[in-house]
Parts: structure tokens; C-alpha cells; sequence
């Protein structure tokens, strides 16, 4: 089953902190996919990107742009989880 994010903050330091619908919670450092992705770059060079994350619908994905995107299980699966 795909993890559904109930909701998510973001810290100035490129870190997403994320909460799941089963109460699961992690920190995902996205400097890791901005130092190894390029599309990834754009939230360190277009000024006013980073904060305009947004959740899908069906709250499988938090996404920037339609470039720019961290499905759910990839959060869920490699966020350093948190107490």
C-alpha cells in the first residue's frame, strides 16, 4: 500500500518534515536530490520555489513544479525517521 502524507512542513535548511497517515513521521533532506538531480537544482536557483511546495491530491506526492516531485514511498522509505 502506498503511504498517504497527512501533512508536511519544510526548514530553510532544504529539509521536509512529514507525517503519514499511520502516524509515521520523518525528516527527508532534499539536498541529496538537489546535489544529484537536475531538475532538483531549480529549488536552490529560481528564487521563491522552495515554499511553493504543494501535496497531490491524493496526497501521494509533494511537488514543486511539474519538473520537481518526491513521491510518498521514496519519503517514507529514505526519511530518517523521527521520534
Amino acid at each position: 500500500m502506498i503511504p498517504r502524507i497527512k501533512q508536511f512542513e519544510l526548514n530553510d535548511n532544504w529539509k521536509l518534515m512529514v507525517t503519514f497517515d499511520d502516524g509515521f513521521r520523518v525528516c527527508y533532506d532534499v539536498k541529496d536530490d538537489i546535489d544529484t538531480l537536475d531538475d532538483f537544482k531549480s529549488l536552490t536557483t529560481e528564487f521563491g520555489l522552495w515554499p511553493m511546495a504543494q501535496l497531490d491530491t491524493s496526497r501521494t506526492c509533494i511537488y514543486w513544479n511539474d519538473r520537481i516531485d518526491l513521491a510518498s514511498d521514496t519519503i517514507y522509505e529514505y526519511g530518517v525517521p523521527l521520534s
